[in-house]
């Protein structure tokens, strides 16, 4: 049985909710494009389920988790919200590829064929195929995840012809920048990564760019989804 929850704690993510999905529409507004292009993922990592219900209570129902065990927890104990569609956002170890493959209906974090591999095969039958993005090095960082530009080709083509996984786009964490020149420079560097991708593979639907500190340029810039969390749910701790 789900704790209840108080109408105060309910109101607090409920504005921020509010809040946020203003932010994109006047983004997308400023960018002459429909906020109904634009999806809001909101990231629950390291955030309890009674922060997910209450989110999942202002209408929200698409959420991101970066680390694998606590999330399965939390897809177990919200089984019952059927409707909610689990994102899974972090680096992915070989490890843990299977929990991933199982628990999951998007994988935003998908790096090299070794774990493609592994997510199709362990992708339980009875379930759709994983809806797969590539992430993006974008800025060629040596501590970050994601293929480099060269890379996605490969991956791509992997990827589509794989019977349980479907390519839908692109994903890529940009290194933090207060220049906003520097923030658009790298959106529309993956823009143009994603552009010639669905020029190959006419399916795909989805960017996915942007967090709460770079909303604004990453909308102007073409995503189809922003990644917000602590705007939403807080500070983590």
């Amino acid at each position: 049985m789900t704790p209840q929850l108080t109408d105060k704690y309910m109101v607090t993510i409920a504005e921020r909710l509010t809040s946020a999905y203003a932010r994109i529409a006047n983004a997308a507004n400023n960018a002459k494009r429909s906020s109904n292009e634009i999806t809001l993922l909101a990231v629950s990592k390291t955030k309890p389920s009674d922060d997910i219900i209450a989110a999942y209570e202002h209408g929200q129902r698409q959420f991101g988790e970066s680390y694998v065990q606590e999330a399965v927890d939390k897809i177990a104990q919200l089984h019952t919200f059927s409707d909610i569609i689990w994102h899974f956002i972090g680096p992915i170890q070989s490890n843990k590829s299977a929990l991933v493959a199982a628990n999951f209906d998007w994988v935003q974090s998908v790096d090299r064929v070794k774990i493609a591999k592994r997510l199709n095969t362990q992708r339980p039958a009875d379930k759709a195929p994983l809806n797969v993005l590539i992430q993006v090095n974008i800025s060629a960082e040596e501590a970050k995840s994601g293929c480099s530009i060269e890379q996605i080709p490969e991956l791509a083509e992997f990827i589509d012809h794989s019977e349980q996984l479907t390519l839908r786009g692109l994903m890529a964490i940009p290194a933090k920048s207060d220049n906003p020149n520097e923030q658009t420079q790298s959106f529309e560097q993956l823009q143009t990564c994603f552009d010639k991708l669905k020029a190959q593979y006419p399916h795909i639907d989805t960017l996915s760019m942007g967090m709460s500190n770079d909303v604004e340029a990453a909308i102007n810039t073409g995503s189809t989804m922003v990644r917000i969390g602590t705007d939403i749910f807080g500070t983590r701790t």
